[in-house]
């Protein structure tokens, strides 16, 4: 759902990650080039908020991996609180 600027509440899924220019394409948000051909808006991510995950099982494993990184090796509340207490 697009948040900000011209194309705002509109909604559609992401077709196109344009990642040089840091923009996205979603579907149903074009506009019409004066030829008549209709093109897609690119649309910057930061004014958009993603509301539903495409997840199979290969995502859902890599985000499970990338979770179980972050928190190994790392300081928590915890450990840093019971760190004055000698």
């Amino acid at each position: 759902m697009v948040k900000v600027g011209t194309m705002k509440d509109r909604e559609g899924k992401v077709i196109q990650c344009y990642r040089k220019k840091y923009r996205i394409h979603i579907e149903r948000v074009t506009r019409e080039k004066t030829n008549g051909q209709t093109v897609p808006v690119g649309i910057h991510p930061s004014n958009v908020v993603i509301t539903k995950l495409k997840l199979d099982k290969d995502r859902k494993a890599l985000l499970e991996r990338k979770a179980a990184g972050a928190a190994k090796g790392k300081y928590t509340n915890r450990d840093v609180s019971m760190g004055s207490v000698d």
